[in-house]
């Protein structure tokens, strides 16, 4: 089959776009307004841009509520510069489903979910208002914005606003790593969008490292600054 995306009809019962790109990373991001309210609200296009420094972003279409059609998320992010990424994971399923209903702007999810806190420290103005983080995830970045690139839709929904942002800060708790100090999916246990009201929870892995590469982009590839930087080093000291 092929059909025109706004042009021509799938014909099908249900739409398959977003069944298409799965499993998508859920961004659950926490905010606090200028005020100090906090909001809590999950977003399944979400991912990392770069590693040195680190950069992610997430998209938030519209709101059908006011005030001027953008989420309360982006509001925050925008007028407080900051926000937190929390990892969504199997045993929080339904908090993070929870904290997706539409509130009265003002609402604080963490409560509607029942969720415990705890804040931020490294971003701007944490000494008087802290972004709140999940604190029973187990992976958490603490993120300064950047920019923000409005998309046009064809409908107030379709038009979208994609939020970047440097991490700063990445909290790992320490029951989350393996012996071989890496991050274990086996623990943590996330969860990622699928298309329709379908999501996956990630417990098995396997590794495919790409032939004929040498070790820097092998290093770029896994995202170690460290190894990255050995391997440039290693290049400068051989034009010597």
């Amino acid at each position: 089959m092929l059909y025109l995306p706004s042009k021509t009809d799938h014909n099908l019962p249900h739409d398959p776009f977003k069944a298409c790109v799965i499993p998508r990373p859920i961004g659950w991001i926490s905010t606090t307004s200028p005020s100090g309210r906090h909001n809590l609200a999950p977003f399944s296009q979400f991912n990392n841009l770069t590693f040195d420094p680190p950069y992610v972003m997430f998209a938030a279409n519209q709101s059908t509520l006011p005030p001027n059609g953008k989420k309360d998320t982006v509001l925050n992010v925008e007028a407080t510069q900051k926000f937190v990424w929390n990892l969504a994971t199997y045993d929080l399923r339904h908090a993070v489903n929870a904290s997706a209903q539409q509130f009265p702007h003002g609402t604080d999810e963490f409560l509607k979910a029942g969720l415990e806190k705890e804040f931020s420290t490294l971003l701007p103005g944490d000494d008087e208002n802290p972004v709140p983080m999940v604190k029973n995830s187990p992976v958490k970045f603490e993120c300064e914005y950047h920019s923000t690139l409005r998309l046009p839709g064809g409908g107030k929904l379709g038009s979208v606003d994609v939020v970047i942002a440097r991490v700063i800060g990445v909290h790992i708790a320490d029951w989350a790593l393996n012996r071989e100090g890496k991050l274990d999916v086996k623990k943590t246990r996330p969860i990622a969008r699928c298309g329709y009201f379908d999501y996956v929870v990630l417990e098995e892995t396997f590794q495919m490292v790409i032939p004929g590469m040498d070790e820097g982009l092998l290093a770029g590839l896994e995202g170690s600054k460290v190894r990255v930087g050995e391997w440039e080093k290693k290049g400068r000291e051989s034009k010597l």
